[in-house]
């Protein structure tokens, strides 16, 4: 995965990242998701959605900083286990 959606995106969900993904590879399941998910095998790793989030809350895996590295994990663990992803979440942040 080249992308990765971080800890600034939980409780915020912005969608204008979405809404620039030319292949649709932002996904969250309104009023269940606290984040949304980069899927690792559609993402064609343009960048498009990087510049777009209003939060600063994607960036290039070599670029994530080092107390959000799980949120690599977790974004790919959505696309396999939305529940485990969604543990995952709230381990990270608490609500």
């Amino acid at each position: 995965m080249t992308y990765v959606i971080a800890e600034p995106c939980v409780d915020v969900r912005d969608q204008a990242c979405v809404a620039v993904c030319p292949v649709d590879c932002i996904h969250f399941d309104e009023g269940v998701d606290r984040t949304l998910y980069i899927d690792p095998n559609e993402c064609i790793d343009c960048g498009a959605c990087e510049p777009e989030c209003p939060v600063a809350a994607i960036f290039t895996e070599e670029a994530l900083p080092a107390e959000w590295v799980r949120y690599t994990e977790a974004n790919a663990l959505w696309y396999t286990d939305k529940d485990a992803a969604r543990a995952m979440i709230n381990e990270l942040k608490p609500a």
